[in-house]
């Protein structure tokens, strides 16, 4: 059952992959492991340039339908030796955690990585949410965002628009994986920053704006359902420092 709004706190999902960390270099040693371990060419630059989708996705451009199942569970076990060191914090990454918990939220990360393997990530990096949830891609990371209740959803990808707005939730999105700014735009995001640096800013007057509309509400028999224009109608591009 998903929590009530009116006493929940407020809570915000991350996406992992391209949105909090760089896992590029450590996706494409894993790769590269893999592919020296089974014999099968895999191009791992081309494969790190398109993370989001599931693993079988990808593994499907290099594997015959009938061994993916393996190759899957392979990649993963082989994954925390060549991936966790190499993997960096994007910028703001750490800090945009961080706001939602100071302004008394729960910051939840909703990625389509194996689980064990993003947790591991988030501990190596000092990345420290409130709940990690895996194994969800796209429409269905709205499974996770309305269980706990999440408001706004923060991505880099097409397919976490779609899961914000499944989920009823405001569809943040940062050009930072593979995905432009026009792409995310196009699609539907609420919200494009430049990246997770300029997140605490816009977070700080989206908790405002969502505060003064709780306290008009209060008084106003007919309160705008929208607690700022600028927070939750159409798209709005924030650049930080202009």
């Amino acid at each position: 059952m998903a929590p009530d709004p009116s006493t929940a706190p407020l809570t915000i999902g991350f996406d992992l992959d391209m949105t909090l960390i760089d896992s590029r270099p450590g996706i494409h040693a894993a790769f590269t492991a893999l592919s020296a371990e089974t014999g099968v060419w895999i191009d791992a630059d081309l494969a790190v340039s398109r993370l989001g989708p599931p693993l079988d996705q990808e593994l499907a451009h290099w594997f015959p339908e009938k061994h993916i199942q393996a190759m899957g569970d392979r990649y993963r076990e082989i994954y925390p030796d060549y991936a966790i060191a190499p993997t960096k914090a994007l910028p703001g990454a750490r800090e945009a955690v961080a706001a939602v918990q100071g302004v008394g939220g729960r910051a939840i990360v909703v990625t389509a990585k194996h689980e064990p393997n993003a947790r591991l990530h988030l501990a190596h990096l000092g990345i420290a949410p409130d709940a990690v949830i895996g194994w969800l891609w796209a429409e269905g990371k709205a499974l996770a965002l309305r269980e706990y209740g999440a408001s706004v959803y923060v991505g880099d990808h097409l397919g976490d628009i779609r899961g914000a707005r499944t989920a009823g939730a405001l569809a943040v999105a940062v050009p930072t994986g593979p995905c432009s700014r026009a792409e995310l735009h196009d699609a539907g995001a609420d919200v494009v920053l430049d990246d997770l640096l300029a997140f605490p800013d816009w977070l700080r007057a989206y908790a405002a704006a969502a505060g003064r509309a709780g306290s008009d509400a209060g008084s106003d028999p007919d309160p705008d359902p929208d607690p700022d224009p600028d927070f939750g109608s159409g798209t709005h591009d924030v650049t930080p420092g202009l």
